[in-house]
């Protein structure tokens, strides 16, 4: 079995998470761990503003007793609660959001949910397509690499290469200020060597004293008089002499 989650299976998520399927039961027909499904849902899950129709967008969690009035202060003839208002939650102060239940265990979104068409809560939805195209995206992202730009080196330079020649080594200097790297130590190495920072290798005694590491011994060597008369210079000689007898053959009377 592969070990990331296909199209065919999200999209397998989708539907059963619609037909309220247990998260345990998807993961035994899909043959995945229960855990695997649960981040899965968790991550991809998308955020939703989407509204029941006819209803008042009030997502206070005291909004059924509370009794505040004239929030407007445009509308001061306005006699109804701000509860029944839907700009109650951007002008009152004390606005606290409810939070479904459903978002914070199992299933994690609103596939499925009886209530959905008349909720005014915050929703979730997991689907396939989006799902399966930020995975995609996730590996493209992991398979860059870390290409660093011009400005990111020069603020690189002005940590790293003072600490360096005051003799303190690229681990100590990554290990105690974790929040201000966005690179590895042997990245860091790496640019040392190659001459991209101020500090250079003789700035670290113990790098001078390093070795450099032995290359591979060569498992095989290859024959260089093998491609005697194979080039492609040699193959285009043969073409064109294969055509001139064709052609002196096809000259010569019957």
């Amino acid at each position: 079995m592969a070990k990331h989650l296909s199209d065919m299976e999200r999209i397998k998520i989708e539907q059963w998470l619609k037909e309220k399927v247990s998260i345990k039961q998807i993961a035994g027909w899909l043959g995945r761990d229960t855990s695997t499904i649960s981040r899965e849902i968790r991550k991809r899950a998308l955020q939703s503003e989407k509204y029941p129709p006819h209803r008042i967008h009030n997502r206070c969690v005291n909004r059924e007793e509370c009794g505040r009035r004239y929030l407007c202060e445009d509308k001061p003839n306005c006699t109804k609660r701000c509860s029944q208002c839907n700009l109650c939650n951007s002008l009152c102060e004390d606005y606290e959001e409810q939070i479904c239940d459903r978002l914070c265990e199992a299933p994690y979104v609103c596939n499925g949910c009886l209530k959905e068409h008349q909720c005014v809560l915050q929703k979730k939805y997991y689907l396939h397509k989006p799902a399966h195209e930020a995975y995609r995206e996730m590996l493209v992202d992991s398979r860059t690499g870390a290409n660093i730009n011009e400005d990111e080196l020069w603020a690189l330079d002005q940590i790293v290469s003072p600490l360096i020649r005051r003799g303190q080594s690229v681990h100590h200097i990554v290990t105690h200020n974790p929040d201000q790297f966005n690179v590895s130590e042997k990245s860091i190495y790496r640019y040392v060597a190659g001459g991209l920072l101020t500090a250079r290798n003789i700035d670290m005694p113990r790098v001078c004293r390093i070795r450099p590491r032995k290359s591979k011994p060569v498992l095989h060597k290859v024959d260089s008089g093998c491609r005697i008369g194979r080039s492609y210079v040699d193959f285009g000689k043969f073409v064109s002499t294969a055509q001139e007898k064709k052609r002196n053959r096809a000259s010569k009377p019957r």
